[in-house]
C-alpha cells in the first residue's frame, strides 16, 4: 500500500506518517513538503494526506492535477479551516481531517479509506450483467439493468429510460433503487439514475447521454462523492 503525505508542516507530516505506520506498518510511506514536490515524484498513490493551505500550489490546485494522472488516487485533504472543505467534492475526495488531527476521527478515516482501496482493487465488470424482470400489462420484460439510463416517476408509474427505448410499469421507485446497485444514484425523490450515462452536471441538473434528471441541492455533494467513487472504481 502506497501512502503519500503531502504537507508544508514538517510536524503534521511526521504526525500522520507516524499514524498511519501504527495502524499498517508494512505500508510504504512518502513524504512531500509541497504540491510542486508531489506532482514531480509522478509516483503511484494509493492513498494521499494533502494539505489544502500550502505556500505556491495549494492543495486544491495540486488534486486538480493529480487527477489528470491518476483517477484512483483516494484523497484525504488535511485542513485547519473546514470552510476550504466543500470544494473537496469537486476533485472527487473521499474525505477530510480537521487540524489539530483527533486520533479516533483519524482511525475512522483512514480504515475506511483502506477498505475502499480493497473495494477499487476486488471490482468485477461481471456485477453489471444483472437482470431486472417487470410486469408491464401482464407482460414480463427482462431488463438488463447496467442498459438503464436513467428511471423516473410520472403517473404513479415507473418509467425506465434506455439508449433506445422506454419502459413503463406501475412499482415503486425505492425497490428499483435497492436493486439497482452502487452504480446508481438517487439525486432526487422522482429520479434515479446510471453513473455510466453521466455526461455533465451541476447543482441542479444532471446531463445524462439521454434525457436529464433533477438533482436536489441537498443530495448535490453525496452525489459528487459516491460519482467520484465510481470513477475510481472504473479507472
Amino acid at each position: 500500500m502506497q501512502i503519500a503525505i503531502c504537507d508544508d508542516e514538517k510536524n503534521i507530516r511526521e504526525l500522520i506518517g507516524n499514524k498511519v505506520l501504527k495502524q499498517f506498518p508494512e505500508a510504504e510511506v512518502n513524504y512531500y513538503s509541497s504540491g510542486e514536490e508531489l506532482l514531480l515524484a509522478d509516483k503511484l498513490i494509493d492513498i494521499l494526506f494533502l494539505d489544502i493551505q500550502m505556500s505556491g500550489k495549494n492543495g486544491m490546485e495540486t488534486a486538480r492535477e493529480l487527477r489528470k494522472k491518476n483517477k484512483k488516487t483516494i484523497i484525504i485533504f488535511v485542513t485547519a479551516l473546514e470552510e476550504y472543505v466543500f470544494q473537496a467534492f469537486d476533485v472527487g475526495a473521499f474525505h477530510y481531517i480537521v487540524k489539530p488531527i483527533e486520533d479516533k476521527k483519524f482511525t475512522e478515516i483512514f480504515c475506511n479509506a483502506v477498505d475502499e482501496l480493497k473495494a477499487l482493487y476486488t471490482y468485477t465488470p461481471a456485477l453489471e450483467e444483472r437482470h431486472l424482470m417487470i410486469n408491464n400489462g401482464g407482460v414480463h420484460i427482462k431488463v438488463t439493468i447496467d442498459d438503464i439510463v436513467y428511471a423516473e416517476v410520472f403517473n404513479r408509474k415507473v418509467v425506465i429510460h434506455k439508449l433506445n427505448e422506454t419502459i413503463e410499469y406501475y412499482g415503486k421507485m425505492s425497490d428499483l433503487e435497492a436493486v439497482a446497485g452502487e452504480n446508481f444514484f438517487r439525486p432526487h425523490r422522482a429520479y434515479l439514475i446510471n453513473f455510466k450515462y453521466v455526461e455533465k452536471y451541476d447543482a441542479s441538473t444532471i446531463y445524462l447521454e439521454k434525457g436529464t434528471a433533477i438533482m436536489s441541492k441537498q443530495n448535490y455533494p453525496e452525489f459528487v462523492k459516491k460519482y467520484m467513487k465510481y470513477i475510481q472504481r472504473r479507472g
